[in-house]
């Protein structure tokens, strides 16, 4: 069984001319055919995105939240069916979302709330995320404990360590919102943890640190916060390993093919196996995050016809769904490993038992090709992802006279050549409103 993903071509030309009513008609007419029950979470997520892009925010949130229900349900079945699922492929079970998804659809649920001016609302998306973070990596533990449980276990699940506890977008959001309501002392706080981000996790915040100190300052001025998406968060790739087994333990290569077309073992990993033989080998597929690219180098807001500065990047989409990926796939490695090796015992079984009873060299050579596809046509990766979530989120805080401004956000590639201008029009900025203004380029 094999990951589709028929469903979204052409979809990318939408995107980038922006054609948000043409790429959710795309994505509703593929219900049916290509997300099943099973996929109900991938199905909401990608929908409820395209309509926040398109604009109707209530839409956008009806199905966030949907995703977000039914990824907290297959949660709760995961923990129960863990020991009994260990050598069915993922593919065949409901896609439970990953966790950089189940994070960033209430970022996008709170900026939702803030157009439909529901403060309170995007307050309590904001602390699920929090209560989130502060979970993960527990999360994958009792799953790895269940599977801990399994007469088909050879060797003990773990979970990864969790190197992602504080989103510095979440965090400014909740800045903005104290602000706007006078809380100071409560802004100050999501101040201080937005330079926790950087200072404690380098490896996610690899880029120049924001200062935010001048946020809370006092001004006569009006403050307009643009925020910024760009990009597109990463797909899956498969990747492929294969098992030579020796007395009692397993050895895991990963080839690459060189540039004159060989293979080439680029890394192994030797792993005890009590109880296997020598002179077995398998091959196996994992799912492996594949980032995609972006033609954005910069983004500068335009103000009345002046360019009234350049956006930084204040959180790495991207890089929060790599390094919350590596907290679950040692579970999915040892997993994927797990059943290989049973599959592949059961079928070199099933092999002999056939050479045994057919008498003819070439119908048992039939007989073995075909127990090998069947393993093989079973081993797939799983690579369901939504597809519709941004690479990075930049932001820029500009002071203006109280008034009628027009706002421009314009995209440039790295040999500084403007690819879009999102005009977003004349708008009546008022001091002591939060005056945020979302703009996006998915490319």
């Amino acid at each position: 069984m094999k990951t589709s993903k028929v469903q979204f071509t052409g979809i990318e030309e939408k995107l980038k001319i922006r054609d948000y009513a043409g790429a959710i008609s795309q994505i509703e007419s593929a219900k049916d055919k290509y997300y099943k029950p099973k996929e109900k979470v991938v199905y909401y997520l990608d929908l409820g995105m395209l309509y926040h892009y398109h604009k109707e925010y209530a839409k956008s949130n009806e199905f966030l939240s949907k995703a977000e229900k039914a990824i907290e349900e297959l949660y709760t079945k995961s923990i129960s069916r863990a020991a009994a699922s260990l050598l069915l492929n993922d593919n065949v079970l409901e896609y439970a979302g990953e966790d950089y998804e189940d994070i960033y659809l209430n970022i996008f649920k709170a900026l939702n709330y803030i157009e439909l001016d529901l403060f309170d609302d995007a307050f309590v998306e904001i602390r699920r995320i929090n209560n989130k973070l502060s979970m993960l990596e527990d999360k994958h533990t009792k799953i790895a404990d269940q599977f801990n449980l399994s007469k088909d276990k050879k060797v003990d699940f773990k979970a990864g360590k969790n190197k992602f506890h504080n989103s510095a977008l979440g965090r400014y959001l909740s800045l903005l919102l104290y602000r706007a309501e006078g809380k100071l002392d409560d802004a100050r706080i999501d101040k201080n943890k937005i330079a926790e981000a950087w200072d404690l996790q380098s490896q996610i915040y690899n880029f120049p640190k924001i200062q935010f100190d001048n946020y809370l300052e006092r001004t006569n001025k009006t403050r307009i916060d643009v925020l910024s998406f760009i990009g597109k968060s990463p797909d899956k790739k498969a990747n492929t390993l294969y098992i030579h087994t020796e007395k009692d333990l397993i050895v895991i290569a990963r080839t690459e093919e060189n540039p004159r077309g060989k293979q080439k073992i680029e890394d192994f990993n030797v792993i005890p196996w009590k109880g296997i033989e020598e002179g077995y080998h398998f091959k196996f597929q994992l799912p492996k995050m594949n980032l995609r690219s972006s033609c954005i180098a910069k983004v500068k807001v335009v103000v009345d016809n002046r360019i009234a500065g350049e956006l930084k990047i204040i959180e790495s989409i991207e890089n929060v769904a790599l390094e919350t990926y590596k907290i679950k796939e040692p579970i999915i490695y040892l997993k994927t490993i797990t059943r290989a090796i049973v599959k592949g015992l059961f079928a070199e079984k099933r092999k002999q038992e056939m050479e045994a009873k057919i008498n003819n060299n070439i119908l048992g050579f039939a007989a073995r090709l075909a127990t090998d596809a069947l393993v093989d046509a079973t081993e797939n990766a799983d690579l369901r992802i939504s597809r519709f979530f941004p690479s990075k989120a930049l932001i820029k805080e500009l002071l203006v006279e109280p008034g009628i401004h027009h706002i421009k956000i314009e995209y440039y590639s790295d040999n500084n050549t403007l690819l879009f201008t999102d005009d977003l029009g004349e708008k009546e900025f008022k001091a002591d409103k939060l005056n945020l203004l979302e703009s996006y380029y998915l490319d």
